[in-house]
């Protein structure tokens, strides 16, 4: 009841930000996620016994995730790792751990900014449809697996990094989000025969499994089972946007591929 509860309350503010608000909004709205899930990336990272410089990341990872949005990235992006490079000579620790804490502090430029910045960028590139439906393909391909998994889930589909996922869970949610896909047809997409979108749909999903399992991986490495307690019924923010994190860059390189 908790998860539903909790997707209820946060829908509205998602879908109305995205769909009656300018392009700005969503961006404000996508930096938000950002820092939140930075905090529980933070958390983990320090599982590892990393140490991140301090400050420096959480900026470059919201610098980025603009410079994305607003197609800026490159500059931004090595703007970024300099920042992190120099200031690191200061702040990390030295001998055997400074590649780890170097790395830590690196690795969610890649791991948030870029991923959410393209999800903003499908707002700017595709429209609010696109957005939308990239979105709902990841929600209802996430509640079929989990439904899914539950009623009939008998065979594992990754033992080693997340016991209580399934490959019946996981067929679930491929047949609904490439259902969906195929379905919906989006300004964007208008072009696109039902084939192509059940690819399409294919993609997304199956990157959004594989940004589900990477960060189960990320947790049990760090000995947590949730990035947080933020979202009842769900764990904190990067356990609600794993799949986009891997979805988003997938399905914004088909926009652009596309056009």
């Amino acid at each position: 009841m908790a998860r539903v509860l909790s997707a209820l309350a946060i829908l509205p503010l998602v879908v109305g930000t995205i769909w009656f608000l300018p392009p700005l909004a969503t961006l404000v709205l996508a930096e938000v996620v950002v820092l939140l899930a930075f905090r529980e990336y933070a958390a983990l990272a320090t599982g590892y016994g990393a140490r991140l410089s301090p400050g420096v990341p959480v900026v470059a990872v919201v610098a980025v995730a603009a410079a994305v949005a607003l197609d800026v990235t490159v500059v931004v992006l090595m703007a970024s790792g300099l920042t992190i490079g120099i200031v690191s000579l200061a702040s990390v620790r030295r001998g055997t751990q400074t590649l780890l804490d170097s790395a830590a502090s690196v690795f969610p430029i890649l791991y948030l900014g870029l991923p959410i910045g393209a999800a903003v960028a499908v707002r700017t590139t595709g429209g609010r449809e696109a957005v939308l439906l990239l979105l709902a393909t990841i929600m209802v391909s996430d509640t079929a697996q989990y439904y899914g998994g539950r009623w009939l889930g008998k065979t594992p589909l990754a033992p080693a990094i997340s016991p209580k996922k399934t490959v019946e869970g996981a067929l679930f949610g491929l047949a609904a989000g490439v259902a969906l896909m195929s379905l919906v047809v989006t300004p964007v997409l208008d072009q696109s025969t039902v084939p192509q979108r059940a690819l399409l749909g294919l993609a997304i999903v199956g990157l959004g499994i594989a940004g589900d399992l990477f960060e189960s991986q990320l947790k049990r490495g760090a000995g947590v089972k949730d990035a947080s307690a933020l979202i009842p019924g769900h764990g904190g923010m990067l356990d609600r946007i794993d799949s986009l994190l891997f979805a988003a860059p997938g399905f914004y390189l088909f926009l652009q591929l596309g056009a």
